[in-house]
């Protein structure tokens, strides 16, 4: 086991395509934040919102603010880091509609102390995954030398790609899917509260 496992939740990307903020996107009539921020709750702890406090969390702010994920996990893994955690962190973005608690157990819970990145498709998703604490350290020296994506930090961690193999019964490549325009949210079911479908 990879030992106690902490929560990140990101909320503070510009959602400039969206047109609102994605944090505040309805899901089942609720804000997917504050849905997921549940979620985390139930597997991780403690749990931090790195964003303006959309989901009931602690928030903390990246400095700038905006200025990409990677610079958001580290953020978050310091202000963890301040309340006593040092070990692995899931990490998960305020526009995956479809993540659910079943899926951050099954990332929390898998056996040894690697990352885990789930890879529908092929594609890794690092924005719902297991961080282990090497690798978060490789992150914020990526972001000192000005590395902003979490693509810089997929490029060097060693991580355990989390498959469909080991997904929770049901579970599919769709789960793992991302909000970013109003077209993706037509296209996922998403046009309204509790107009929710799975692709």
């Amino acid at each position: 086991m990879c030992g106690p496992v902490a929560g990140l939740l990101l909320t503070g990307g510009r959602s400039s395509r969206m047109g609102f903020d994605k944090a505040l996107l309805p899901v089942g009539g609720a804000p997917n934040a504050t849905r997921l921020a549940a979620a985390l709750a139930g597997v991780a702890s403690p749990v931090i919102e790195v964003g303006p406090g959309f989901s009931g969390l602690r928030p903390v702010q990246e400095e700038p603010r905006g200025a990409g994920p990677l610079l958001a996990v580290c953020a978050g893994v310091s202000a963890l880091g301040r309340l006593g955690h040092e070990g692995p962190v899931l990490v998960v973005a305020c526009d995956m509609p479809f993540v659910t608690g079943r899926i951050l157990r099954a990332l929390a819970d898998f056996p040894g102390s690697s990352s885990v990145v789930p890879c529908p498709n092929g594609r890794p998703q690092p924005l719902c995954a297991r961080w282990a604490a090497a690798d978060l350290a490789l992150g914020a020296e990526l972001a000192a030398t000005g590395a902003r994506a979490m693509k810089a930090l997929l490029s060097k961690a060693s991580f355990v790609h989390f498959t469909e193999d080991f997904w929770p019964s049901g579970v599919v490549a769709g789960d793992f899917a991302d909000v970013d325009t109003p077209e993706d949210r037509l296209r996922l079911g998403l046009a309204g509260p509790g107009d929710l479908t799975r692709p």
